[in-house]
């Protein structure tokens, strides 16, 4: 069997049910002791996964229209404001947008809610006009009774991000959780060598139109996300050592579970939410399985200093040292934990592995493929 596929050859094994799928870390195990062109030949899917805090995510929201009709100008649900610029009764929940008179509650807690079949109190205003002339509503809504609910997520899925610590005497309380002070820990977010966006670092297989899993139910890569880069220094690998490639992803929230969609509120910092997402990866040819062969050791990061606004390095390190629990910095030893589940990520993978293998879910060959060549503008203070 040769080891060059094409998206539709495997997907017809999909269907047939005689795909070969394998989870990211299965694969890693498998290239200990077999070649990249042997894998190709084997193996046809690949699924990788994360679950993680994902700071840049919300949701569409349509309503519908209320007799006599109103077109919302100010809204807010459960008391967290809500974005009504776009259409009458269409609103855009932000996962960070906080309550103002409780910063632990926020847009993160009202999309699980929703998700989860709760009901919700809007309040929405309007300046009333000959076809809209109500001026003010209070009202419930839940998923059965609006029309749409439609996750979009800007930015999620970093490819690489850098770990946290803290050299001041204080503790610094951050989106990278609680850093203590003289380096009394460090923090990272990612599922290492399951991580979909490290399993195809150059992005072949990844692009706009990509089928995902998403917080439970199906979805797709929509564009680059924001902040998209791919310029940067990558290791012998070919792995971004620093924060680079995002993905903007979209679903059906009302088909969403909120077992892979999760508010959390971070000490002093505010309101995020876990998004749950799973990739899978044809293995197309060899190269492709040898990027998926990839193992946390030989993905490296770096680890910066949050004592700084400028976020200095302090020391380079791989993902083995930092899902051991601790590693050595400056000299001394220093816990490590992680700010994503690997176990919620394992699940992921687990359950589109298995989707795959009976058909349930096949391939889609992106529409266009991402730049290769992107970098990062900073914003000016005058």
């Amino acid at each position: 069997m040769s080891e060059k596929k094409s998206y539709a050859e495997i997907n017809e094994k999909i269907v047939r049910g005689e795909a070969v799928v394998l989870t990211a870390e299965e694969v890693s195990e498998m290239g200990k002791t077999l070649s990249a062109k042997e894998i190709a030949r084997k193996v046809d899917v690949v699924t990788t996964a994360t679950f993680g805090p994902m700071c840049s995510s919300g949701m569409f929201i349509n309503v519908g229209h209320s007799r006599p009709p109103i077109r919302m100008e100010r809204a807010t649900l459960n008391g967290v404001p809500v974005f009504t610029g776009i259409a009458a009764v269409d609103l855009y929940i932000g996962a960070t947008e906080t309550h103002p008179d409780d910063p632990s509650y926020g847009g993160a807690h009202i999309i699980e809610a929703l998700i989860g079949g709760e009901d919700v109190e809007l309040i929405a205003h309007g300046k009333g006009t000959d076809c809209y002339p109500l001026r003010d509503i209070r009202t419930k809504i839940n998923r059965s009774n609006i029309n749409e609910m439609i996750m979009f997520n800007p930015r999620n899925a970093y490819q690489n991000y850098p770990a946290a610590a803290n050299s001041s005497s204080r503790i610094k309380y951050t989106y990278m959780g609680s850093l203590l002070p003289n380096l009394g820990n460090v923090n990272y977010s990612t599922s290492g060598e399951l991580s979909p966006l490290l399993n195809d670092p150059e992005l072949r297989t990844i692009g706009i139109g990509t089928r995902i899993f998403l917080g439970g139910a199906r979805g797709y890569v929509s564009w680059t996300g924001t902040q998209f880069k791919t310029r940067g220094i990558r290791n012998q690998y070919g792995i971004p050592e620093f924060n680079a490639a995002t993905l903007a992803v979209t679903g059906d929230a009302r088909q969403m579970n909120t077992e892979f969609i999760k508010a959390a509120y971070f000490e002093r910092y505010g309101v995020s939410i876990f998004i749950g997402i799973g990739v899978p990866i044809p293995v197309l040819d060899a190269d492709i399985a040898e990027r998926v062969m990839i193992r946390n050791e030989q993905i490296t990061t770096r680890i910066l200093d949050y004592s700084n606004p400028d976020h200095p390095e302090l020391a380079a390190t791989n993902y083995a040292e930092l899902f051991s629990g601790e590693i050595t910095l400056k000299g001394r030893k220093v816990k490590t934990a992680s700010m994503s589940s690997l176990y919620k990520a394992r699940i992921i993978a687990g359950l589109l592995k298995e989707q795959i293998k009976k058909g349930q879910f096949t391939l889609t060959e992106p529409v266009s493929l991402f730049p290769r060549d992107t970098s990062l503008h900073s914003l000016e203070i005058r």
